[in-house]
């Protein structure tokens, strides 16, 4: 009998899979899981330390599969809006050599610091600048990536999106906002792109770096997370990275948003 061949967890080998925000939280746990899956990965921050870091951590957490495999980095500042066009469109050229090695998926985590003011304390500048990185340059990446990825329903861009979209806490008006926003801008680009597929993750409270900024309040504030889970947990970033890994090898998932949040509705 001639030996099965496998078609699940072999989609994504040879694939090049480029994930920005790869270098910590959702976005590293994404790079595991393509390296796990056999893709070549690439790697963004705004931190070229940090990418050199990760890429010396990958290839020791996987030296059998990166020997094989590659694993690559490029710098990429998504902060600036006056020149996140240009710096966009250098990755996609560093990362395509030129376009001549074009991308298959692209996974969207990158995110900075939140924030997060009282209504009172608004100002239109700060709500501009909360944009800038989560909703202003997955759609400027948009306008882009079609010179460097095929419109092919094999292909897929997944962006990072959040519950409080549809459950924000108090203090919470503006993040919200933007993450209801980018639920809209998935299906618009879902349009607009087809038949290459646009989806969005959308996580609950996980358990990343950016949590750390919280210091001595983050013991309470895990606390409640756990209570307004179904779960009774925080989200773990290995466990919310496989949504995304999930959405580029479903070839007919398009226009689409993947909770992953613990049931946090339902509480």
């Amino acid at each position: 009998m001639a030996p099965h061949t496998l078609k699940y967890t072999t989609k994504l080998v040879s694939k090049r899979i480029l994930i920005l925000g790869g270098t910590s939280g959702i976005g590293f746990c994404v790079a595991e899981a393509a390296l796990e899956h056999g893709a070549d990965v690439i790697i963004s921050s705004s931190n070229a330390a940090k990418i050199t870091a990760t890429i010396a951590k990958l290839q020791d957490e996987y030296p059998e599969l990166t020997s094989s495999q590659k694993v690559s980095g490029y710098p990429c500042d998504l902060a600036n809006p006056l020149e996140l066009e240009e710096n966009l469109t250098r990755l996609l050229e560093q990362a395509t050599e030129g376009g001549k090695l074009k991308l298959d998926h692209i996974a969207f985590t990158a995110g900075d610091a939140l924030q997060l003011p009282a209504l009172q304390d608004v100002v239109v500048d700060a709500v501009n600048a909360s944009g800038t990185v989560r909703f202003l340059a997955p759609l400027i990446l948009a306008k882009i990536l079609p010179k460097y990825m095929d419109r092919s329903p094999a292909n897929s861009f997944t962006v990072t999106g959040g519950a409080n979209a549809h459950r924000p806490p108090p203090g919470w008006s503006v993040m919200a906002g933007y993450a209801t926003a980018i639920e809209g801008l998935v299906r618009g680009l879902a349009q607009d792109l087809k038949p290459l597929r646009v989806n969005i993750v959308s996580p609950g409270a996980v358990h990343t770096e950016l949590f750390e900024g919280f210091g001595k309040d983050l013991d309470e504030l895990l606390k409640g997370f756990r209570e307004n889970s179904l779960t009774g947990t925080v989200g773990r970033p290995e466990d919310v990275a496989e949504a995304y890994i999930y959405i580029m090898k479903d070839r007919f998932i398009t226009g689409s948003l993947v909770a992953s949040n613990g049931g946090i509705f339902l509480v």
